[in-house]
């Protein structure tokens, strides 16, 4: 599909105010810079589902690994089938009506992703804020909204890419889900995975990072360099909001650009 010159012009717009919130001196910075490698070991099961009681929705079970698409140049995007569309909205359904953690109690809405369900590229954050839980959205605040221009530099639109998050309720006062609240919410997840089998995964803060890539080891040291999940590559990053938090930190925003520059060159993007 062609674009007219009004969304050249906004993909345009994006990537220059993206690029240029990073930090003149990296916009500048020659083709030879490039970030240093980390490590990452491998990722556990998924939790086994439980049996629903009274008056509440059926969770997914754990799924198998997704399959990897045939491509015979390896770039070649996959068109999504109906079973496709209408699995990912059946997996929809049961979040938005699941009351197997106490989040549901506070919850205006659940949240439960949104995007292409045959994305090449899938952004898993960790949980709806504020915002997200008025809406319904996944990253619609502040840091949705640096997300979304870090989607339109990297040369994507938004209709191209899958968003959601680990969690799909918002924790009070927006604090990190607990352990159990994870594990509750992940099969949801690992079957919108597997249905949109993307051929890589954006990891973005500790939280989903330390399920695909578990460990001790800090953000900082995982960030830059692929994991693997199921066969799918997983590049973990740091969350919008740590940028937003720390907007004036230009070295940071350079590092969240260079793992994105790999994900690019990975997608033959760059």
């Amino acid at each position: 599909m062609k674009k007219n010159a009004a969304e050249i012009l906004a993909c345009l717009r994006d990537h220059v105010d993206f690029l240029d919130e990073a930090g003149a001196g990296f916009c500048l910075a020659g083709p030879g810079r490039r970030p240093s490698p980390d490590a990452g070991p491998a990722v556990p099961d998924a939790p086994e589902s439980r049996s629903p009681g009274p008056g509440r929705a059926a969770p997914l079970a754990p799924s198998r690994p997704p399959a990897r698409p045939a491509s015979p140049d390896g770039r070649a995007r996959r068109d999504a089938t109906a079973a496709d569309a209408r699995d990912l909205g059946e997996v929809a359904r049961r979040v938005l009506a699941c009351r197997l953690c106490p989040l549901h109690k506070l919850r205006t809405r659940a949240v439960p992703g949104e995007g292409n369900p045959a994305a090449e590229l899938m952004f898993i954050g960790e949980a709806p804020g504020r915002d997200e839980d008025l809406q319904g959205r996944p990253f619609v605040g502040r840091a949705g909204q640096l997300l979304r221009k870090i989607i339109g530099a990297m040369k994507f639109r938004e209709d191209e890419v899958y968003i959601a998050n680990v969690v799909k309720c918002r924790p009070p006062e927006n604090r990190v889900p607990h352990r159990d609240e994870v594990e509750t919410c992940w099969p949801y997840l690992v079957r919108q995975i597997e249905l949109i089998k993307p051929k890589v995964i954006v990891s973005l803060g500790r939280t989903p990072t330390e399920y695909f890539v578990p460990g001790r080891a800090a953000m900082g040291e995982l960030r830059g360099k692929f994991a693997d999940y199921q066969g799918i590559p997983v590049m973990p990053t740091f969350h919008p909001s740590y940028l937003v938090r720390n907007e004036g930190n230009r070295e940071i925003r350079r590092m969240v650009w260079e793992d994105m520059q790999k994900v690019m060159a990975l997608l033959g993007r760059k």
